[in-house]
């Protein structure tokens, strides 16, 4: 399941973004923390964990796959 490109591309396209409008919620509370997160609460530090999880998950991913082929082709 961790290694499911099409299952986390997924999450990303829908956990990781939720909701849409006026912007994704993850991009959002980045913007706070980048600002100094002055008045987060812990409710806002668990929304950053968990709508962002997918995208860790994705970066996770990535690295395995790339150093899986660079393992490879040092062979």
């Amino acid at each position: 399941m961790l290694n499911n490109w099409k299952l986390i591309i997924l999450l990303c396209l829908t956990l990781g973004l939720a909701p849409f409008f006026p912007e994704p919620h993850l991009w959002g509370k980045i913007k706070w923390i980048v600002g100094g997160a002055e008045g987060m609460t812990l409710k806002d530090w668990f929304d950053v964990v968990l709508h962002g999880t997918p995208f860790i998950l994705l970066i996770r991913i990535v690295i395995v796959n790339l150093s899986a082929k660079i393992t490879e082709y040092s062979k």
